[in-house]
């Protein structure tokens, strides 16, 4: 048995030399090098904005979704949108491990998630059996391949594990507000009311404290109302964010004229970075975890009005993400029931 490079480049098919998220196209053969793990697929959890825009594509239709999605793994042998470039996530059984794979605890039979993106890991989809359009995940038949270097988590006893998988998804983006938000700090969600915005405000309130002020700005009504009734946040606004005037003005009326701390921007459109960026103040700290960011557009437009702030990729994987993400569903029993609800 071969051994292979620990990134997995020994995958990548073309371009030559790129690490297999930046490939085009990676050998997905079900034959294990080594140093890695070859898992069994129960679901896929598709990045938001990768399923948004697919769905859109194929005017919420699941069979045209079906078909996109199978065409995108035959091309590239893996799950990566090529209009986002993201991917997601999945949850499987273990079923071989390469003798060289380096955590030696694993064993066949266990149940994980991947907490590396589906947009590098190699991926064949023998059936899709269920598109579940309310919450962006895709039960398959097929299989997927683990490298050296990716991190996973063992499924929890005490969750489900289609609820686990929803939120290890984002796991990212709280365990970053746990990170950058301090006590007394303005904090904005935009996009509060998704997913990872809930996860978010969660942490948010909890950072800040009771001399903190967090604001969620939501599209839609039902969410915010849902913001609302968990008491999420301390102050709530619905607006279009790709709208970064009008944004600007209702949160500095929120703030008294004071601008935020701390910026998350969790939603799954393009055209939200300036929004982020006229809230923040100086030297203050935007954290894109959108996937539909442009970096391009952010550095520019910051630039653009003369906004001197710290700007974060959105970061996937950060020390401990998916521990305190699990914790978050233990701790609050209105998050768990409302997930529950959505995504079991």
């Amino acid at each position: 048995m071969k051994k292979g490079c620990p990134f997995g480049t020994h995958r990548v098919i073309k371009p030559k030399g790129l690490l297999p998220q930046a490939a085009k196209k990676i050998d997905n053969t079900m034959e294990i090098y080594s140093n890695e793990i070859l898992i069994d697929v129960i679901t896929l959890n598709i990045d938001s904005a990768s399923f948004t825009q697919i769905k859109e594509a194929c005017d919420h239709n699941t069979d045209k979704m079906e078909k996109m999605i199978l065409d995108i793994v035959n091309e590239r042998g893996k799950m990566q949108n090529p209009v986002t470039g993201s991917g997601g996530m999945l949850i499987g059984t273990v079923k071989e491990i390469g003798p060289d794979f380096p955590d030696k605890t694993l064993k066949i039979g266990d149940k994980i998630a991947t907490l590396v993106s589906l947009s590098l890991t190699p991926l064949k989809i023998e059936k899709i059996k269920k598109i579940n359009i309310e919450n962006d995940q895709v039960d398959i038949e097929g299989q997927a391949i683990l490298f050296e270097t990716g991190i996973y988590a063992k499924l929890p006893d005490d969750i489900p594990e289609k609820l686990a998988l929803a939120a290890l998804d984002v796991a990212g983006a709280p365990a970053q507000v746990a990170k950058l938000v301090k006590k007394g700090d303005t904090v904005c969600i935009i996009g509060g009311g998704g997913k990872s915005g809930v996860l978010c405000s969660y942490q948010a309130m909890k950072n800040a404290g009771e001399n903190g002020k967090v604001i969620v700005v939501e599209y839609s009504e039902e969410n915010a109302k849902r913001i609302k009734d968990m008491n999420l946040a301390h102050e709530i606004i619905v607006a279009d964010a790709t709208k970064p005037v009008e944004i600007y003005e209702k949160v500095l009326e929120k703030t008294n004229g004071k601008y935020c701390d701390v910026t998350i921007n969790n939603v799954n459109v393009p055209n939200t970075e300036m929004s982020s960026i006229l809230i923040t103040r100086d030297e203050g700290t935007v954290y894109f975890f959108s996937m539909a960011t442009s970096f391009t557009k952010a550095a520019l437009g910051a630039e653009g009005v003369g906004k001197d702030i710290n700007m974060i990729i959105g970061n996937g994987y950060t020390k401990g993400h998916a521990d305190l993400t699990l914790q978050i569903l233990r701790e609050s029993k209105e998050i768990r029931e409302l997930f529950e609800k959505l995504y079991i």
